[in-house]
């Protein structure tokens, strides 16, 4: 395994983190033991959760998946062998989490924060992140900005100055940001460094070789200004496994199973993933492994995010850290880009 600086802290995490989005919903608490066991045998040390998992959230498995991680860390006694990253949900239409109206206010944050450590069983988060902004802003597959001039969102002065407080306390080590913009990430950064409150360390944000939009105005700021990319679905819900090809829709694929996730579902992106496919078994190359290495050797990646719903999808995943991608690859990856650029940002 590698590790990397989790940006200007002395954390040193895994290039891979144990993703978890999936427990509660297509993984019993069994099998999420039992890919923790895995991971942690394979030398990873960062797991990311999140209050809102498993996905897709609904008010029955709401939180499911912290609760399975605190009952692994009662069992089994390691809390303290993990880099744990959590999330707190933003606004959005989601009638199961504080009534409706969740918000990275002053109210909303340290409840949110002291219900998933009490789920976790811990007494203390490495990262918590903001998992998407408060106000109305491009994420979630999002384009075309639009202004909204009502838009009547909590300041972020407030969102840090709250998290502040819970730093200071001892609940969290560092604060990290998801799904966030390129503006938003300066001014979090900005009011941190003016104001002395915590200075994010990461950014979750979705990367992969269908969706390379974070290149565009993140890239520069996670290396110059030592944000590191948390990457999420770096096989966009396994459409760059291939298990999609030719219409396909294996019994247990996220794409077969939920009709709401239509991010990486479209012509063109399944053009791409086919081409991207073919250069893998051009060059013998596993097309997932081969996926997840362009990403993991990303300068301005920290962490590689990788979920499994199977210990054999989690194993052959694992694998790739070891895998370094050749100067022909590489091309023949550009070389689609070029053809067919982010088909499902």
């Amino acid at each position: 395994m590698q590790f990397r600086p989790l940006g200007k802290t002395d954390i040193n995490v895994s290039a891979i983190a144990l993703g978890t989005m999936t427990w509660g919903e297509q993984n019993t608490q069994a099998e999420a033991f039992e890919q923790i066991r895995l991971a942690k045998a394979a030398g990873v040390n960062f797991m990311d959760t999140a209050e809102m998992y498993p996905v897709p959230p609904n008010g029955e498995t709401y939180a499911t998946t912290e609760r399975y991680i605190g009952e692994y860390f009662k069992q089994h006694g390691d809390r303290a062998d993990w880099i744990l990253a959590s999330k707190v949900a933003g606004p959005g239409r989601m009638a199961h989490i504080r009534d409706g109206n969740p918000r990275l206010d002053r109210k909303n944050i340290p409840a949110a924060l002291d219900a998933s450590l009490k789920r976790l069983n811990t007494d203390y988060l490495d990262l918590y992140q903001l998992h998407w902004p408060d106000r109305k802003t491009n994420f979630f597959g999002q384009l075309n900005y639009q202004h909204h001039l009502e838009d009547e969102f909590t300041a972020i002065e407030e969102t840090l100055e709250v998290l502040d407080e819970q730093v200071k306390a001892g609940k969290i080590r560092h604060i990290g940001l998801s799904n966030e913009t390129p503006w938003g990430t300066q001014r979090f950064l900005h009011l941190a460094e003016t104001r002395g409150w915590p200075r994010a360390v990461s950014i979750q944000n979705p990367y992969n070789l269908v969706n390379r939009s974070f290149e565009v105005g993140l890239a520069e700021i996670a290396i110059r200004e030592q944000i590191g990319l948390l990457a999420y679905s770096p096989l966009a819900f396994g459409v760059l496994a291939g298990k999609y090809l030719n219409g396909a829709r294996p019994a247990k694929g996220r794409l077969t199973l939920f009709d709401r996730f239509q991010r990486y579902n479209n012509p063109q992106t399944d053009r791409a993933a086919a081409a991207y496919v073919a250069l893998a078994r051009e060059h013998g190359l596993d097309p997932a492994q081969m996926a997840l290495a362009f990403v993991t050797g990303q300068p301005f990646v920290t962490s590689n995010i990788i979920g499994a719903t199977t210990l054999e999808q989690l194993e052959s995943n694992l694998k790739s850290i070891d895998l370094v991608l050749s100067p022909e690859v590489l091309a023949g990856l550009e070389a689609i880009h070029v053809e067919q650029p982010n088909p499902a940002p």
